[in-house]
């Protein structure tokens, strides 16, 4: 007698898979939970370890390439099709494109899938036509700028340069490696040696694994935690040591945090989610670190303390975060840049009131929209006499030297580090004694 719960075929399996990166790439362009949220999908969960790394792996080459992508099939399309047949498309021609999966196996699929749906049965004809044609003729030239928004290419190329503004659009196609901040820096050459990475300026580290990170040596013992290299430098610019007082404004998920409790301050961590919070408290204890976490609306928290050192990493469009949030640079729109800007103005009027006299300041951004950086500083400055820049030097912080600024702030760029770094806004101010 049969199962009553057979096993799913591989042609089923495969179907539920690739279901499942439609879920995740719908969440992750729908909502601005980040994908974080977006890779919680419950399809995704239910699928087993192998299918579930091809969904997320597809879902995360649609997102990655979604700009070329659509070039390639709105050459071969007379009129735009309703969006879910265009997203059967994408993944169909990521699969055929830039994932090696055989070609009857990506068309196929992407057809049966149009089938189950009343909105695109009656589109299977042209999917099939237009992924054959793919398949038969393999991945057009499509250059930089197409990985990227043209309103938001057009920003980086007035802000950077045509040269620049390529080389970063070139990053957004890349899968990136996974940087690690160690506890102790001393350990940071045995770490690398165990994790197969690499120890870079400033002391993270990088590595090309996968998979899960609890099974990873020295996680847990706590001997490091995640975090961009780019993310660990403002944290490293405050320059705190034991016995002195640090605030982590917006402090969640809190990798920064954990840098200035693992330096001996007394940190103070605020951040308005009590749910990131917690992520925040269990990275703690698995570091044995220790800090005040506090859920409160950064402006608004009513505490009358100042400190020697305070870090505003301020929300923000998170457009230099595309490398591993690549949904950023299509859901984010050009009114979220002036309306994230006044937040930013407010809170670091809010932070630079924590610092006491003779106090160090950082205000850094994951943007790189000059609006949330280089012109927040600008105005800032212009409004409190009492702070002046302590400028950046060369090599400070692990920072890119590209990344120095005439000011002596810091913008880095994703291409200002070999393999790619997120993009930052990073400037230190002084407060008059």
């Amino acid at each position: 007698m049969p199962s009553p719960n057979p096993a799913p075929t591989q042609e089923a399996s495969g179907l539920a898979a690739r279901r499942a990166a439609l879920e995740v790439i719908e969440a992750a362009l729908d909502h601005r939970g980040g994908m974080e949220v977006a890779l919680s999908a419950p399809a995704l969960s239910a699928l087993d370890g192998r299918d579930r790394a091809f969904a997320r792996a597809l879902a995360m080459t649609v997102l990655r390439r979604l700009g070329a992508l659509d070039r390639v099939l709105d050459a071969r399309l007379r009129k735009p099709p309703p969006e879910a047949v265009k997203a059967l498309l994408r993944l169909g021609a990521a699969q055929l494109l830039y994932m090696e999966t055989p070609g009857h196996a990506a068309v196929d699929a992407a057809v049966e899938l149009a089938g189950q749906r009343s909105e695109t049965r009656p589109f299977k004809a042209l999917i099939n036509a237009v992924l054959r044609g793919l398949a038969r003729d393999g991945a057009p030239e499509v250059p930089p700028e197409a990985f990227a928004p043209d309103w938001l290419f057009a920003r980086w190329r007035a802000a950077f340069g045509e040269t620049a503004a390529q080389a970063i659009a070139a990053h957004a196609a890349e899968e990136p490696a996974t940087d690690l901040t160690p506890h102790d820096p001393a350990q940071a050459g045995a770490l690398a040696a165990a994790l197969d990475g690499e120890v870079l300026d400033g002391g993270s580290l990088r590595t090309r694994r996968h998979g899960d990170l609890a099974t990873w040596p020295g996680y847990a013992e706590g001997q490091w935690w995640v975090q961009d290299a780019s993310a660990a430098v403002p944290a490293r610019l405050l320059s705190v040591g034991p016995g002195q007082t640090a605030l982590d404004l917006c402090a969640a998920p809190g990798g920064k945090t954990l840098q200035l409790a693992a330096a001996g301050a007394r940190i103070t961590a605020v951040d308005r989610s009590a749910v990131r919070l917690e992520r925040l408290s269990e990275n703690l204890a698995r570091m044995g670190l220790q800090a005040e976490v506090v859920a409160a609306e950064a402006a608004g928290w009513n505490d009358p303390r100042v400190f020697d050192a305070v870090l505003l990493d301020a929300p923000c469009t998170a457009t230099g975060a595309f490398r591993r949030n690549p949904e950023v640079l299509w859901v984010t729109r050009p009114a979220e840049i002036a309306k994230l800007s006044a937040v930013q103005a407010r809170l670091l009027a809010a932070a630079a009131d924590r610092v006491r006299p003779g106090g160090r300041l950082v205000y850094c951004v994951c943007s790189l929209e000059p609006e949330e950086g280089e012109a927040q500083v600008e105005a800032f400055l212009q409004a409190r006499s009492d702070f002046r820049i302590d400028p950046i030097l060369a090599g400070e912080g692990g920072a890119p030297t590209a990344s120095l600024t005439r000011e002596g702030t810091l913008r880095i760029l994703p291409p200002h580090r070999l393999g790619g770094t997120d993009g930052f806004f990073v400037a230190r101010m002084t407060r008059a004694a």
